[in-house]
């Protein structure tokens, strides 16, 4: 079992990495006399929670699949369920399941009681790799992705790559674009490392999924630990990618393009704006988009039919976190392992890169 420490105030949590019966034995002493409650979906629930549930001895809930589960009602409807089960404040509320139960999870875990102790057990590789960590919780409003939620940081995170087994070929290629990501932010070597062996572990390959997972978790936990609450600038470098991503599923229609996939095509148009601003090596983002496309994730914006989607694409950036008043900030990079936030991204330029077939 590998064990990742998140240092973070006030309370350092672990992120175990490995069997999830080691995992459970951590998640009982967390627990103690209190009966735990269960968060998942029916799907996962089926496959995984019911056995889960009968080993902690822990109370369930049920929540829609995907980015159903996140919204107005269905946290309501999930605070509801949680009152009636009555927990103390220091009753663990366990999420088992994707990004979507981990963020809706986590973020009744921080308003019940004003704050239940949160565990993540993620079963999909975008949750193991990327979103089970970092404490941030949300749901989509008002036609915006997380654009409400918080800071909870979990009391701990079980990351069985097992797991992984019964995860469909889409939404594993989907998460893989969170764990490319950490290579482009700041450690090229991580991102040739998955240049040689991305397809093995989408394939499967045991190794290769540990060591892709646990790099990813790794570097996460370090950018994490240097900007809890992404005030400094360096944890907004996690989302590259992202705010061409999110807007991409706001224009779609959110959970039509799946959330990876938007990151990776994403993290395909940061790279190319960096080579046509130029910032960045035109080799640099032919490598980037020519890796996802192999692995069989879009690159264009044709692909998600948003061939014409230009300035629609760039209203919705411009509604982004990390804005300041009357400018567009934008992740992007020198080249691959240098990402870096421009505060004030040229719009016309970038409407135009965009409209040229991006």
């Amino acid at each position: 079992m590998t064990v990742i420490r998140v240092e973070v105030s006030p309370r350092p949590y672990d992120v175990v990495v490995g069997s999830l019966a080691g995992g459970i034995d951590r998640i009982r002493e967390i627990s103690r006399n209190a009966r735990p409650i269960l968060v998942s979906d029916s799907r996962v629930f089926g496959l995984f929670g019911s056995a889960i549930a009968d080993q902690l001895g822990a109370d369930p809930i049920l929540v829609p699949e995907g980015e159903a589960a996140k919204d107005w009602q269905q946290l309501h409807a999930l605070l509801e369920a949680m009152a009636r089960l009555a927990p103390a404040r220091s009753t663990p509320i366990v999420a088992l399941g994707g990004g979507s139960v981990g963020d809706v999870t986590g973020l009744a875990a921080s308003l019940f009681k004003r704050g239940c102790p949160i565990i993540h057990i993620p079963t999909t590789l975008l949750s193991q790799a990327d979103s089970a960590i970092g404490g941030k919780t949300a749901i989509d409003a008002f036609g915006e992705k997380n654009l409400l939620g918080t800071f909870h940081q979990p009391s701990l995170v079980v990351v069985d790559p097992s797991l992984l087994d019964t995860l469909d070929e889409r939404q594993l290629r989907a998460g893989y674009a969170e764990v490319v990501k950490y290579g482009l932010i700041d450690d090229p070597a991580f991102f040739a490392w998955c240049e040689a062996n991305g397809r093995g572990m989408l394939a499967g390959h045991p190794d290769l999924r540990h060591h892709a997972i646990v790099s990813s978790l790794q570097s996460k936990a370090r950018i994490v630990a240097g900007d809890v609450e992404d005030r400094s600038g360096k944890r907004a470098l996690l989302n590259l990618g992202h705010s061409f991503g999110h807007a991409i599923e706001a224009e779609t229609g959110l959970g039509t393009v799946l959330h990876g996939e938007a990151v990776a095509l994403g993290l395909s148009l940061a790279f190319r704006f960096s080579a046509d601003i130029g910032q960045c090596p035109k080799s640099d983002a032919d490598r980037v988009t020519a890796h996802l496309a192999a692995c069989g994730l879009p690159t264009r914006l044709a692909e998600v039919g948003l061939a014409n989607g230009a300035s629609r694409i760039v209203r919705r950036m411009a509604g982004d976190k990390k804005n300041l008043p009357g400018q567009l900030a934008l992740i992007i990079v020198r080249g691959i392992g240098q990402a870096f936030i421009e505060p004030n991204v040229d719009v016309r330029r970038l409407t135009d890169f965009l409209d040229r077939g991006a």
